[in-house]
């Protein structure tokens, strides 16, 4: 069981003004790609729950969000620092991919 929240479109902004950094995994229940990285996002959100948040955003159900942030393929993984975007990992990625790029967030 996924330990990672999804978040709506309306939530995204407020989700942004977060003090710590924000990654948000864009998703969609019928991506493949998406699953494999699905348990590595588990444990980021565990391994950083202090210091930082991981959210999800299904493509097909909040599709504002991808839209303002141009998403075109999935999964993409998409850092926030200050309400701005620091780092895009686009693609199955190996977790110490994910852990390097929130720890230049840190």
């Amino acid at each position: 069981m996924s330990t990672v929240a999804y978040i709506k479109d309306s939530e995204f902004d407020a989700l942004l003004t977060s003090e710590v950094p924000v990654v948000v995994d864009f998703t969609a229940p019928w991506c493949g790609p998406c699953r494999k990285i699905g348990p590595l996002m588990d444990k980021l959100s565990e391994e950083y729950k202090d210091r930082a948040q991981v959210v999800k955003i299904d493509i097909d159900a909040d599709k504002a969000t991808a839209k303002k942030y141009s998403i075109r393929s999935i999964p993409a993984v998409l850092i926030f620092k200050g309400g701005e975007v620091v780092e895009t990992i686009v693609g199955v990625a190996d977790y110490e991919k994910f852990t390097a790029a929130l720890e230049q967030q840190l």
